[in-house]
């Protein structure tokens, strides 16, 4: 059974920082893209950034390059996504997700390739 847990959100100023990560179990943790969606209030859900466990290939969308990096440590089956220099439009539920490894999945971090998911974080960036 494919479980993802994510945790970290919380209240954050403009410029702040702010680690979430997504615990995962049920499922042999180095094979898997796994990536961090996010949705705000009245918008639709969209990719953030992905990760291949497998090969470490990456995706972030324009408006996070630079300032938030994803990260695995296949040791723990933790997916960290770290979220530096907060604006007040990444405010948001944040989401993990999980799938079988395959290109496609990280290079376009689409979230209706994703067929295992995590309860949500939120993350308020004040301005």
């Amino acid at each position: 059974d494919v479980q993802l847990q994510a945790s970290g959100g919380g209240l954050v100023q403009a410029g702040g920082s702010l680690r979430i990560s997504c615990a995962v179990s049920g499922f042999t943790f180095d094979n898997y893209a796994i990536g961090w969606f996010r949705q705000a209030p009245g918008k639709e859900r969209e990719g953030v950034s992905c990760l291949s466990t497998s090969d470490g290939s990456t995706y972030y969308h324009d408006s996070v390059k630079g300032r938030f990096t994803i990260s695995s440590d296949n040791a723990k089956n933790t997916v960290y996504l770290q979220m530096n220099s907060l604006k007040p439009e990444d405010t948001a539920v944040y989401y993990c997700a999980a799938d079988q490894d395959a290109i496609v999945l990280v290079t376009t971090c689409r979230d209706f390739l994703y067929d295992n998911w995590g309860q949500g974080t939120l993350v308020t960036v004040s301005s």
